[in-house]
């Protein structure tokens, strides 16, 4: 009988912690708005540029790291996104301009970009069997979903103990000892002589022509809207459209006094049913068509937001909304980096699947960006709220047509 393949590989473990690391660092951002702005009297606005531009950063550096990794290796590409997070960190913590702030943010984005999902998923997927690629994907995104709950409590930990600055500097610290992983990082080259086969130009050409690719690119536009809003601006809008708390009820039980406490605890909420939903997504991956799951995601945030919206906001109807976000949280990002891998190989996947990517950071950018001027515009954020709706729903439909058939043998046919 033959012996099935192990799911917990040094591979997985490895990635996942490297993942952990750079996700609690990024998850931590927030944390350092009012000390910074405290202590040099700016607007919010300037560090959350910065915060904008960082995201937008990790989307333009996502499939220059896929080509690096694959042209050059996973390790380089790894050591070079750690030595490029952990040198804007330590010039962040010398900046004393928001323009500073804002040009070494560049930096700390390409660095997660080279320690984050596209790098390290590609690696985790060469190095998986067939039957647990899609659940060690999943685990690993699970990972980045720990560092959002990680992440905050000990940045606010680290600055009760000392200042910014020294937080930045212990951060940079803490993003290259990951290196001290990379000995376990070992991965196959490919997984098949026809992967060997296809040249990356061959690929990139056949992705490009086809309409499912194009579709899954738009399609993760959504994802990074919705995401970066909700964590950039739904504490606010919590704190300023829920009804008072009730300090006999569960909220009281929890220390939660006040809607802008509300507010910090959904978030935290949020990061703990993505675990969950995450490890779901990639069960279910495996066995059903990930184009409808998709589908059946995006579709179901959208059901959520409306529901909410529409309903009088409450602590009971924060909580029930935060959880069914969380749930549908980065559930796309098993189920898209598979589809990808499924449909175009493995061996390119870093590359076609940082092109993906860059979709939902820009995504990401148009999410907190609009979020703040139709607020500015309108003075509430109902309007932007029904715009994250209809994107959702325009995500959904769009992942229906995708050809899920694998086009590995295509690039082969075409180049000989």
């Amino acid at each position: 009988m033959e012996k099935k393949a192990p799911l917990l590989t040094p591979v997985l473990i490895a990635g996942c912690m490297i993942i952990l690391v750079g996700f609690s660092i990024r998850a931590s951002y927030g944390v350092f708005q009012i000390p910074i702005a405290n202590e040099f009297g700016w607007p919010r606005a300037e560090f959350s540029l910065a915060i904008a531009i960082q995201n937008l950063a990790w989307g333009f550096g996502s499939p220059f790291f896929g080509a690096i990794s694959e042209r050059m290796g996973d390790r380089k590409a790894i050591i070079l996104g750690a030595i490029l997070y952990a040198l804007g960190l330590i010039l962040s913590a010398g900046a004393t301009t928001p323009l500073e702030h804002q040009i070494y943010e560049i930096m700390v984005g390409f660095g997660i970009a080279g320690t984050g999902f596209g790098v390290i998923l590609a690696v985790i997927g060469r190095a998986s069997s067939d039957e647990n690629r899609q659940m060690s994907l999943a685990i690993a995104t699970a990972a980045g979903s720990a560092g959002q709950i990680i992440g905050p409590p000990v940045a606010i930990a680290l600055l009760s103990q000392m200042t910014w600055q020294s937080v930045f500097l212990v951060f940079a610290v803490s993003i290259l000892a990951i290196l001290l992983l990379l000995p376990l990082m070992r991965a196959p080259e490919a997984t098949s002589k026809k992967d060997l086969e296809e040249s990356m130009g061959d690929i990139l050409k056949l992705a490009f022509k086809d309409p499912s690719f194009t579709m899954i690119f738009v399609g993760f536009f959504a994802c990074g809207y919705q995401l970066a809003f909700i964590t950039a601006h739904f504490p606010a809008l919590i704190t300023e459209m829920s009804a008072p708390i009730d300090s006999s009820g569960w909220c009281g039980d929890l220390g939660i006094k006040n809607t802008a406490a509300l507010g910090g605890f959904s978030i935290s909420v949020i990061g703990f049913a993505n675990i969950i939903g995450t490890l779901m997504a990639g069960w279910a991956g495996k066995r059903y068509g990930k184009k409808w799951l998709l589908s059946g995601i995006y579709a179901g945030r959208s059901v959520a937001a409306a529901w909410f919206i529409l309903t009088p906001i409450t602590a009971n109807s924060v909580l029930i909304f935060s959880f069914a976000m969380g749930f549908l949280w980065l559930a796309t990002i098993p189920l898209t980096s598979g589809l990808v891998a499924h449909i175009y190989g493995l061996k390119y996947m870093a590359t076609l699947y940082g092109i993906v990517f860059f979709s939902h950071q820009l995504g990401s950018f148009v999410g907190v960006w609009l979020g703040g001027i139709l607020y500015d515009d309108y003075g509430t954020y109902t309007f932007v709220w029904w715009v994250g709706i209809a994107v959702g729903i325009f995500s959904s439909l769009i992942h229906l047509p995708i050809n899920e058939k694998k086009r590995v043998n295509e690039v082969t046919t075409a180049a000989s």
